[in-house]
């Protein structure tokens, strides 16, 4: 394990947002404003920085993901499939049925490509059977990229977009794939990060993003902090936060260098809420290394 940097910030909670299950946290460059989801409260937030004020946007069911759309609204990946949404986050056009048993699976993590195509991966809620995948989705339809998964998660685009992150959180494991911008195929699958079962306390890989220098941010769920890890796969540094199960992580603000993690509270003891109290906000801290801007959901790519 290498060393880890001597800038060391600290989160602080921006919004006590009491989230049941916060995720998805997306910037808008045009707007200067965060996106992100609370999945089992069933609904799509809009968060200005500028002002503290978050605006909520009820949708009918789970939503686990949320992307920008080039020419305005969003794509979402609800638990029944990936929707258009409108600028009100109002379900539009259902592009792609979710293919599995909805009764067991939803749509979770979400990314788009640097072509404008949406990739997004389900969850195995039984934890059971692996029957979660990972899915792009284009103009030619949804096309399956990995199997055999509990939850597909911790989604991220290296700089030049030639390498994908994925993890499967439970199996405390991230994967590093050979990308093809042109076509949006996978290859060359290898593990990039694994993280020690026994060490379950310090958590398990969920939402990631990538910084300017191709490293690796990942919100460790139930283990209170968030990583990041070189593009060779080693530890730099660690930043704990007052919520257990930091969720995901995204880059904001006017230069980048604002790095957002949404938190959970559902299904946390009562001890651990009072403790944590602001489990389920959103919280930022600033960092050096800025991140990369989010390209747009195209629905023509």
């Amino acid at each position: 394990m290498t060393a880890g940097p001597t800038f060391t910030p600290a989160f602080t909670c921006v919004l006590d947002a009491r989230a049941k299950l916060g995720e998805g946290p997306v910037w808008s460059v045009d707007e200067q404003a965060l996106y992100w989801v609370d999945i089992k409260g069933k609904a799509l937030n809009r968060f200005d920085p500028a002002t503290g004020a978050n605006r909520v946007m009820a949708l009918p069911e789970e939503i686990g993901c949320v992307a920008p759309r080039k020419g305005g609204g969003f794509i979402a990946g609800l638990r029944s499939g990936l929707w258009e949404l409108d600028g009100e986050g109002r379900p539009v056009t259902c592009l792609a049925t979710n293919p599995e048993d909805q009764g067991a699976s939803r749509f979770n993590d979400g990314k788009t490509d640097p072509a404008g195509r949406y990739l997004a991966g389900t969850l195995d809620e039984p934890k059971a059977g692996g029957k979660a995948h990972l899915y792009r989705y284009d103009r030619r339809g949804l096309a399956v990229l990995a199997g055999g998964l509990l939850t597909s998660n911790g989604l991220a685009f290296s700089p030049d977009g030639r390498t994908l992150y994925h993890a499967d959180t439970p199996t405390f494991t991230v994967r590093r794939y050979r990308y093809d911008p042109a076509t949006g195929d996978l290859s060359d699958g290898e593990i990039f990060v694994r993280l020690e079962p026994k060490d379950g306390d310090r958590g398990r890989p969920d939402g990631a993003a990538v910084d300017g220098e191709g490293c690796y941010w990942s919100a460790l769920y139930e283990g209170g902090r968030v990583a990041r890890f070189s593009p060779d796969g080693d530890l730099l540094s660690e930043h704990p936060l007052p919520a257990r199960c930091p969720t995901m992580v995204a880059f904001g603000g006017p230069d980048l260098r604002t790095l957002y993690v949404t938190t959970a509270s559902a299904g946390r003891p009562a001890e651990e809420l009072e403790r944590l109290p602001q489990s389920g906000g959103l919280f930022a801290m600033t960092v050096e290394v800025p991140g990369l801007p989010v390209p747009l959901f195209d629905p023509d790519a």
